[in-house]
């Protein structure tokens, strides 16, 4: 299926995503959203799949933020609804069961920084650009932005970030943990296909288990996070990966997964 504004294509077990839209820095409008979502429904059900890397058309911007001329006509009823539409897109991203690469290849601010915060890993390119700029146009995050940013680097950084709006280089993101590795231009996007293939070299139920314990058990007391790892290691023993992966190791040869 073609879509509007998004590029999708599968290549060795990925789904590429392109936010295709250079000419407004691929901003994300409503029609954007409801793409995103359509793929990401059918990559969660897509067995060819097993990760997805997240990119942006051109040279300048990963996403640079929601469509100014969408938001500067928002009811406050409207606006809501907006944020609760996209909210609901990037928690299918999140808890899709299979992980997401946000290659950050330009500026990913206000619901571009939300959309990569939403993703697994976060990649970036050594000209990235981060923020989330939303009190300068007199509003709020409404991504999500608020919450996942003061989970992953802490309250006082997402205070900064947010109170402020100013944008962050690649170097300082990495520094506040809001990326993991960062690249030079031609070198991102076979960074993330690269990381990309040692995830797939592993067991896929594994490997959707993990991201469960890590997901959910963060919001836990640590006791009730144990206990729920504690469970979903017992199911995986109950997986055939996992007798394939034992056996591979004790016969020193690679596994070879199924999925069951």
């Amino acid at each position: 299926m073609s879509y509007e504004n998004l590029l999708y294509e599968k290549r060795d077990q990925i789904g590429f995503i392109t936010f295709n839209r250079p000419k407004v820095l691929n901003a994300l409008n409503r029609k954007t959203m409801e793409e995103l979502s359509h793929i990401l429904a059918t990559a969660r059900e897509d067995h060819d799949v097993r990760v997805l890397i997240l990119t942006g058309a051109g040279e300048k911007s990963f996403v640079a933020g929601a469509d100014i001329g969408e938001l500067a006509i928002q009811t406050p009823v409207g606006a809501k609804e907006k944020a609760l539409f996209g909210q609901g897109v990037l928690h299918q991203l999140e808890t899709m069961g299979k992980p997401s690469i946000a290659a950050i290849n330009g500026f990913a601010l206000g619901g571009g920084c939300e959309l990569a915060l939403a993703c697994s890993i976060r990649l970036a390119s050594k000209t990235a650009r981060l923020g989330q700029p939303e009190v300068k146009l007199g509003i709020i995050t409404g991504y999500g932005g608020s919450q996942r940013l003061a989970r992953l680097c802490g309250k006082g950084v997402a205070h900064e970030l947010c109170l402020t709006g100013e944008m962050i280089s690649a170097d300082e993101a990495l520094r506040v943990g809001l990326v993991n590795r960062i690249y030079e231009p031609a070198e991102l996007l076979p960074a993330a296909e690269a990381l990309a293939k040692k995830i797939i070299a592993n067991a896929p139920l594994a490997v959707k288990f993990t991201m469960e314990a890590i997901g959910r058990g963060v919001e836990m007391p640590q006791e009730e996070g144990l206990f729920f790892e504690a469970t979903l290691f017992g199911l995986c023993a109950a997986t055939e990966d996992m007798r394939e992966g034992t056996r591979a190791f004790i016969e020193k040869r690679p596994a070879q997964f199924q999925g069951k």
